[in-house]
């Protein structure tokens, strides 16, 4: 009962802190005082249950890792003119009837080559929905567009942080792992894009006028090469260079291109990688174009260490077993994946945030996959498939409620974007399991 109780607790302090605008770090550590105060009742030490939170917050060292680099870069790609030139000559080349499905490609370019569908929302996202809204699309269309497009590299980016906690949960190879979900991905990506083009047909942008161009074209040198860190990633990607290696080498050429190109200096550069790009010109592109930088990742960083401490004292006190043993025993009757699917929808619900909701799916599935003899990969492609996008379709985890906050819609979005639940049906259709 005391567990239960808990849980509502938890569950009801992370609600009220997404209704407040609250940061979800306080309802994070408020809850994980009280599940360490229900496994002291339980009998277990202090000591012990310190070395559980250690022991799961491990496994977040190289999440951490990519954040710091995903920080680096985003604020590099900012100042060296990377962002900007993918921004001008995308919008630059897309039509008016054909809105929707350009925007949807476009955030999923994007996403791939950032890794983050916060970063995506924030930067192309909000261009986007400022023509939409100029051209009177519907906020609710744009909106899933855009935030379907941003969660695919969110997924299926080497620079994504929910590729690499899945890959370390569940001891994969990251790449291989990429290989796997792209091939899950080509049917629900034809299909969005198929749904994109029918509605842009039926509701194109009534006007278009591409003010953001040359205020892009003022501020920026726009030569190709500031296309080069992003071509970095995506070759060495290939080549399945590790991927922090490439995005080191990524940045490194920012530097080079910012000084060299942009005229930054070197001080200029190291200081927005520490703390984020910024410009003192005005206008609707520089307020958006500005941020990055490794401290932006701090906030992120500590979501990710403490829901690794939730993860590890669950583990090591055997809280969820009880949960466990039921999904082990639904599986029985309807299959692995459509269990993975339901527990996947519980803890995006309960969790509030994508990192905290895939630590629990992963710790009440695993035991399926092992009782069926099913690899590892393909629990890492499950979590991929179901977790970490229907996050984003819970109306109040952060996962999808913070882009459609910054791109001022509502979950209505959450119809339109077509790719976060085609991708867990396709998954389920074609899945060919226990």
């Amino acid at each position: 009962m005391d567990t239960l109780i808990t849980f509502g607790l938890f569950f009801a302090a992370l609600l009220f802190s997404l209704s407040q605008d609250i940061s979800i770090l306080y309802p994070l550590f408020l809850g994980l005082l009280g599940f360490t105060a229900v496994s002291l009742r339980r009998g277990y030490a202090l000591s012990a249950l310190l070395r559980m939170m250690y022991g799961g917050s491990k496994k977040a060292l190289l999440v951490v890792k990519i954040f710091v680099f995903i920080g680096a870069i985003t604020a590099a790609w900012r100042a060296c003119g990377t962002i900007p030139f993918i921004v001008y000559h995308s919008i630059a080349l897309m039509s008016p009837n054909y809105f929707l499905p350009s925007a949807f490609l476009l955030c999923c370019f994007v996403s791939f080559l950032l890794g983050t569908a916060f970063g995506t929302v924030g930067t192309i996202g909000v261009i986007l929905m400022v023509l939409a809204k100029s051209g009177h699309v519907d906020v609710s269309m744009a909106a899933g567009a855009i935030i379907a497009g941003a969660f695919f590299g969110d997924r299926f980016s080497p620079m994504s942080s929910s590729a690499s906690l899945v890959a370390a949960l569940t001891y994969t190879d990251l790449y291989d792992n990429l290989k796997n979900m792209w091939r899950s991905s080509v049917l629900p990506l034809a299909l969005s894009i198929a749904a994109y083009l029918y509605l842009s047909l039926r509701h194109p942008l009534s006007a278009y006028d591409n003010l953001i161009g040359p205020e892009i074209a003022a501020t920026f040198s726009l030569h190709p090469i500031t296309l080069l860190p992003a071509i970095i990633i995506l070759v060495l990607s290939l080549f399945r260079i590790d991927v922090k290696r490439s995005m080191g080498i990524s940045v490194l050429a920012s530097v080079a291109i910012g000084i060299f190109i942009q005229h930054q200096t070197l001080p200029e550069m190291l200081n927005y990688i520490a703390f984020g790009y910024r410009t003192e010109q005005t206008g609707f592109f520089a307020s958006i174009i500005q941020g990055g930088g490794l401290s932006s990742m701090v906030k992120v960083s500590a979501i990710v260490f403490l829901s690794s401490a939730y993860s590890g004292i669950f583990e090591g006190t055997g809280l969820l077993k009880d949960i466990e043993a039921f999904f082990l025993k639904l599986s029985d009757k309807i299959s692995v994946y459509p269990a993975m699917l339901l527990a996947s929808l519980a803890t995006a619900a309960f969790s509030c945030n994508q990192t905290l909701a895939v630590m629990l799916t992963q710790q009440l599935t695993a035991s399926m996959y092992k009782k069926r003899k099913l690899t590892d990969s393909q629990l890492a492609l499950d979590l991929e498939n179901t977790v970490i996008v229907l996050s984003a379709l819970i109306p109040w985890n952060i996962a999808g409620a913070v882009p459609a906050a910054a791109l001022a819609a509502d979950a209505g979005f959450i119809p339109y974007a077509f790719y976060l639940f085609l991708l867990p049906l396709v998954a389920r259709l074609t899945a060919r399991r226990a």
